[in-house]
C-alpha cells in the first residue's frame, strides 16, 4: 500500500503540473486562429469595433482581455503546481503541512480557474458561430489572402474543454491521494504505536 501511494503522489504532481502548462499553451493557442482570420477585418480597431467588413468578427476583439487573464491564470497555475515540488509533495514519506497547503492550493486553483473559464469560453465559441457572417468571411480571406475558419473551426475551444476536463482530473487525482496518504500514515502511525507496546 506504501508503495502504491509514493506512486501515486508522484504521478499526480506531475500530471498537475503538465495539466497547468497544458492551459497556458491552450491559452496561447486559442486567439491564433481568430486572429489570422478575424484582426484585418475591422477597420478601426482602437475606436470603432463595429466598422468592420465582416459582421460579427469583432468577437476576437471582444475575448482579447479574457484572453490575455486565461493566458496569466495558466502562469499561476504553473506557479502553484511548482509548489508541489518545491514542498517535496511528489516525493514525501509523511506530509507535513506545507504539503497539505500545497495539495490543497494546487486543487482549489484548477477548480477555480476551470469555473471561470469554462462559462467564457461556451460563450465566446457561441458567438464565434452565430454571430460571424461566414460568407463575407470567406469572401474577405480570398480577397485579401486571409485565413478563412468556418463554424465548425472550432479545434482551439474544443481542445481548451479537453485541456480543463484534464485540469479537473488532476485535481481530484490530488484529493484522492491526499485521502490515501492520510490512511497510510495513520496506519505506519498505528504500526509503529503497536511496536513501542510489544
Amino acid at each position: 500500500m506504501y508503495k502504491k501511494q509514493m506512486i501515486l503522489q508522484k504521478y499526480a504532481c506531475i500530471a498537475a503540473l503538465i495539466a497547468a502548462a497544458l492551459v497556458f499553451v491552450s491559452s496561447l493557442g486559442l486567439s491564433t486562429d481568430l486572429y489570422d482570420a478575424l484582426s484585418r477585418t475591422i477597420l478601426y480597431p482602437d475606436y470603432d469595433l463595429d466598422a468592420t467588413s465582416v459582421p460579427g468578427s469583432r468577437v476576437y476583439y471582444d475575448m482579447f482581455s479574457f484572453n490575455s487573464a486565461f493566458t496569466k491564470a495558466g502562469i499561476a497555475l504553473i506557479l502553484v503546481s511548482v509548489i508541489l515540488f518545491l514542498t517535496n509533495t511528489h516525493t514525501r514519506r509523511k506530509y507535513y503541512i506545507g504539503n497539505f497547503v500545497a495539495t490543497g492550493l494546487s486543487a482549489a486553483a484548477s477548480v477555480g480557474v476551470s469555473a471561470w473559464c469554462l462559462p467564457q469560453l461556451a460563450n465566446y465559441k457561441a458567438r464565434f458561430q452565430n454571430e460571424v457572417d461566414f460568407a463575407a468571411l470567406e469572401a474577405f480571406s480570398k480577397d485579401w489572402g486571409t485565413l478563412y475558419i468556418g463554424p465548425d473551426d472550432t479545434f482551439w475551444f474544443d481542445l481548451t474543454y479537453a485541456v480543463f476536463g484534464f485540469l479537473l482530473f488532476t485535481a481530484c487525482l490530488l484529493v484522492v491521494n491526499l485521502i490515501f496518504k492520510l490512511k497510510v500514515m495513520k496506519a505506519e502511525q498505528a504500526a509503529l504505536g503497536k511496536g513501542k507496546g510489544e
